[in-house]
């Protein structure tokens, strides 16, 4: 059976976004800071083409994940702990709107989706599943900026958290950081299905105040 223009498309729409395989690559530390990202075996390993890897690693670097190097290709690029302060003092803005915005457009059901989170995620600080831990904190994060309904605010968020990645699992994992950090995610929840703007906007601020005075301390 020959396949038709329809076909076709469909087959294209159903693969992986290139882009986002090799971001998640870098972001899960598959690719290390400074590590050359060569076309040919990148196109080998996720099976594309080499222009298409050509794109995605423009896109990235247009993201900051990558930089391009003249008559070298591109490697992943490193991201300094001053830059990762610089972008958390960034975020602390955007985050706080996110914020404010959630807890004035939250339902009942996302409401009662993000008091789950904030359960989930005691439970893994009171077991010591840090890594538990890591993915329910991003998760939390992407459901507030999906229920503030803030469009240009999660596309800046999501590029500014994407090269700063590397230093917040790294603060994840700090001793005692995630003992301290849980009240402070279900803090800035409770305000948000409380319905309190100004208190969520408050508890963001708070917290991202706090991941800034760590980075201080490893730079």
């Amino acid at each position: 059976m020959v396949s038709g223009p329809a076909t076709m498309e469909s087959e294209v729409h159903s693969r992986p976004d290139l882009t986002q395989q090799i971001r998640d690559a870098i972001l899960g530390g598959e690719f290390a800071p400074h590590q050359r990202l060569i076309e040919a075996d990148i196109s080998e390993r996720f099976e594309a083409s080499r222009a298409g890897v050509r794109t995605a690693l423009l896109n990235l670097a247009g993201e900051g994940l990558v930089e391009r190097l003249p008559n070298r290709g591109a490697r992943v690029r490193a991201i300094s702990v001053a830059e990762a302060i610089e972008i958390v003092e960034v975020r602390v803005g955007l985050e706080s709107l996110c914020a404010r915005k959630a807890a004035e457009r939250v339902t009942e059901d996302e409401a009662a989706e993000l008091r789950l989170l904030g359960g989930q995620i005691e439970s893994a600080v009171a077991t010591g599943n840090l890594v538990e831990y890591a993915r329910l904190n991003q998760d939390m994060d992407r459901r507030i900026r999906e229920i503030s309904g803030h469009d240009t605010a999660t596309r800046l968020l999501e590029r500014l958290r994407a090269q700063s990645a590397r230093h917040q699992f790294r603060l994840a994992y700090h001793p005692g950081r995630a003992v301290q950090s849980a009240p402070e995610h279900v803090a800035i929840i409770d305000a948000v299905v409380a319905r309190d703007p100004d208190r969520a906007e408050a508890a963001t601020r708070e917290h991202l105040q706090g991941i800034v005075a760590l980075l201080r301390q490893l730079d």
